[in-house]
């Protein structure tokens, strides 16, 4: 069974859906549950759920730009090839971009860029698995399940507080 909870951010209502396994998905307002699931059953949370409750004081505090690592049990489903990629996109750094050619070359084949484009589009743990943070290989953004205002939003967001914090992606 799986359940699920809402929370404003400054991205809009984010729903996030979980069980006693973990996390399993973070949708933007309108996106359907199912999408992320595998058909499991996801029922409104009615009380205490650890992996949800977790994921809402761990995303304010990102939005708050108190937090820039996540330290949550996450339970996503996909193809092998999928949780290869998302593997991948966990390992950028917070207020990094890299390339989908970039994010290929670390999965260990460079010619494998739409591919993983097409992985980064069915990441069903948007911010926590931080897709936001690949680009074109021209540095501009493309497709986001989002949209490309909350993508550049997360992005500035993400370099405001790195520069705050004293913090550069190259150290």
């Amino acid at each position: 069974m799986l359940y699920s909870t809402t929370m404003p951010s400054p991205v809009g209502e984010l729903t996030l859906v979980g069980g006693s396994a973990g996390l399993r998905a973070v949708l933007w307002h309108g996106e359907h549950a199912g999408r992320a699931t595998s058909g499991d059953d996801v029922i409104p949370a009615t009380g205490p759920l650890s992996a949800l409750d977790r994921a809402v004081v761990q995303l304010t505090e990102y939005f708050a730009g108190a937090r820039q690592q996540f330290e949550l049990s996450l339970d996503p489903h996909g193809t092998s090839f999928q949780l290869q990629a998302w593997l991948v996109l966990r390992s950028i750094r917070f207020g990094e971009t890299i390339s989908y050619g970039e994010q290929a070359r670390r999965l260990g084949d460079p010619n494998k860029a739409r591919a993983v484009g097409a992985a980064n589009g069915r990441n069903p743990l948007s911010i926590i698995v931080p897709c936001h943070r690949v680009v074109g290989s021209n540095g501009r953004l493309t497709g986001f399940a989002g949209g490309l205002d909350n993508k550049a939003w997360l992005l500035q967001h993400e370099f405001e507080v790195a520069a705050a914090s004293g913090f550069s992606p190259a150290d």
